[in-house]
Formats: C-alpha cells, structure tokens, sequence
C-alpha cells in the first residue's frame, strides 16, 4: 500500500529523519511510528501521573478525599443562574 505525503513538513521531517538514522524513506516512517507507538504505549496516565506525585511529596490521600463529588457540585459551578 503505498503512502502519499501532501504536507511538506511532514515530507520534510521524514526526509531529515531519513537521512539521519541512514535508512530510507519507508523505513525512516517504520522506525518513527514504532517509536511513537512505543512511546506512547509506555507513557503514564493522569492517575498515574498524580500517584507518582503525591508519592514524591509524601501526599495521602484520606478516605473522603478519594470519594468523587456528586454531579450535583460539577453542575453549581457551571450554573449561570
């Protein structure tokens, strides 16, 4: 299948990144998304993120501070009334 690239930072950064690791262009595209997706796949999500902080500022959190609010408290910040 073939890829048509229309964007020309794209064509151009694909083509840096070519000339940069020594491969051509197909295989330049090959390693930057596997890299991407590695990436990605190893990257933390927000709970993560905070449970990592907290553990580095020695923040516990209480019981009630783990209890989400009720709607009832998101809706009266938005409440224009």
């Amino acid at each position: 299948m073939a890829i048509n690239v229309n964007n020309s930072e794209a064509d151009a950064l694909t083509r840096q990144f070519a000339q940069m690791t020594g491969v051509g262009i197909t295989d330049a595209i090959v390693i930057a998304m596997k890299e991407a997706i590695e990436r990605r796949s190893r990257a933390e999500t927000p709970r993560q993120t905070a449970a990592r902080l907290r553990a580095k500022h020695q923040v516990v959190l209480s019981e009630h501070a783990q209890t989400p609010l009720p709607r009832q408290a998101f809706d009266a910040m938005w409440d224009d009334a």
